[in-house]
């Protein structure tokens, strides 16, 4: 409970804060580097009480936001007195333990976390975002991206809390060593460079698998994906396809034919990208057929792959204090395709510099239910767990799958100064980033009622 200091016990209280170090205005106790005035802040909730009230919460699996989603409630009880349960579950199995209650009238959840796509099943339970949520500093920050990802029918919905999208990571350690490049040069006939294309990436892939080049005593792979079935191998494979599929000159829908509604699937684009898909998997690491998500995070942010493409979350767990390869990795954008599918001719097209398709990929987001009898307490915790100071501590956590999202996360100068990295990464790293949201051949993802019929 949130207790109520008598004014007898407040000389105890100074004793304790004495000897504990920190005041009652101090809150890096909770593991922020300081708290960050505004109306989402720790002072904020601190002064909020919410004692006798239950929040309830429905969350992805521990680590990857579910983690994040614990730890901040946790910390909004303590702050709040409020009781926050917390409910994770498997991504396979989120959408519908979303979606049933609402559809059978029950009042399950007050806040959801979940994939943005989903959007398009689940606005008529959504509450919108109140404006004074909307008007704090931390949206304002919010990049134009993710506040349209929030938006539906010109209404705010979702609340922005991360901010994805894939590209290429690599090891900067092993593409600059001389050893490593004799050895691919060997055995390709070409010099070591970070791919280009898919094809590349694939013989890149190939040379560098099933060996001991960390020389720690294991064998290291070349690639780390994202391959098992109901846990976000639609994305790795949209990744491979969009290059090939997303000719820059033609118009009218990347899914689907937006004048006919023809699915384009089964198109020769995203075909090849297919065709690459399945030839990269001889090269992966035992078991790389199964990795979800976790695993690609800790198979490149752990040292044994070489390459990975997803999220920021595996560059993000390369990057933490501990790891053994921190600084040795770099960002580039996906690779490309040196032919490109055009239907509106039914030919392919042959480009000179490969076609690049940047996926901003869905997205985690977070809701209030508009069923919920605790809007007021459900936005405080969405406001409490994307504040300023918490966003900074989480997005050093690669396990906890939040990424930049707001314009003040790309400044180098925050990566550098505040974080510790190389000047030359958070350079690769923004730069990467930031390009893709000015990039005029973006690939979304499906935002329409049964969205996960077709993405799963």
């Amino acid at each position: 409970m949130k207790h109520k200091l008598l004014m007898g016990a407040v000389s105890a209280l100074a004793i304790v804060s004495a000897s504990t170090g920190y005041s009652q205005e101090d809150y890096t106790r909770f593991g922020i580097e300081a708290d960050i005035p505004g109306m989402c802040s720790y002072a904020s909730m601190d002064a909020k009480d919410y004692s006798g009230r239950t929040l309830n919460i429905i969350s992805h699996a521990i680590p990857v936001i579910g983690e994040p989603t614990a730890l901040h409630a946790q910390q909004f009880e303590e702050l709040t007195g409020a009781k926050v349960n917390v409910v994770h579950v498997p991504f396979g199995d989120l959408f519908q333990r979303i979606l049933i209650p609402f559809q059978t009238n029950q009042n399950a959840y007050d806040v959801l976390f979940y994939a943005s796509l989903w959007i398009g099943d689940l606005n008529s339970y959504l509450a919108p975002v109140p404006e004074a949520y909307q008007n704090s500093p931390g949206m304002q920050d919010v990049t134009r991206n993710y506040i349209d990802v929030a938006t539906w029918d010109g209404q705010m919905i979702q609340y922005p809390m991360d901010g994805d999208r894939h590209y290429l990571k690599y090891r900067t350690d092993i593409f600059s060593d001389p050893a490593m490049q004799e050895r691919f040069k060997s055995e390709t006939g070409r010099d070591l460079t970070v791919p280009a294309t898919w094809e590349e990436y694939n013989e890149v892939a190939r040379v560098f698998s099933g060996w001991d080049w960390s020389g720690d005593g294991t064998n290291n792979y070349g690639s780390a994906e994202v391959a098992k079935r109901d846990d976000l191998m639609f994305s790795a494979f949209i990744s491979r396809a969009a290059a090939f599929a997303k000719h820059p000159d033609v118009k009218g829908g990347f899914f689907f034919d937006l004048e006919t509604m023809e699915p384009l699937i089964n198109t020769p684009g995203f075909v090849r990208g297919l065709e690459l898909f399945i030839e990269a998997s001889k090269d992966w690491a035992p078991g790389g057929a199964n990795f979800g998500l976790g695993d690609e995070i800790f198979s490149f942010g752990g040292g044994q792959a070489l390459m990975s493409y997803s999220w920021d979350d595996a560059f993000i767990q390369a990057q933490q204090e501990d790891s053994p390869i921190r600084n040795n990795v770099a960002a580039a954008p996906l690779p490309g395709a040196s032919q490109v599918w055009n239907r509106d001719t039914g030919q392919w097209d042959t480009f000179d510099e490969p076609n690049r398709a940047p996926y901003i990929t869905w997205g985690w987001t977070s809701a209030v239910s508009n069923r919920s009898q605790n809007q007021d307490m459900a936005f405080d915790y969405l406001c409490f767990f994307s504040n300023e100071a918490n966003t900074l501590s989480d997005l050093q956590i690669g396990r906890f799958g939040v990424n930049p999202y707001r314009e003040s996360h790309f400044d180098a100068d925050l990566w550098t100064n505040k974080l510790g990295w190389d000047e030359s990464l958070a350079a690769s790293y923004v730069e990467t980033l930031s390009s893709m949201d000015t990039s005029q051949n973006r690939v979304f993802d499906l935002r329409v009622p049964g969205v996960n019929q077709f993405m799963t």
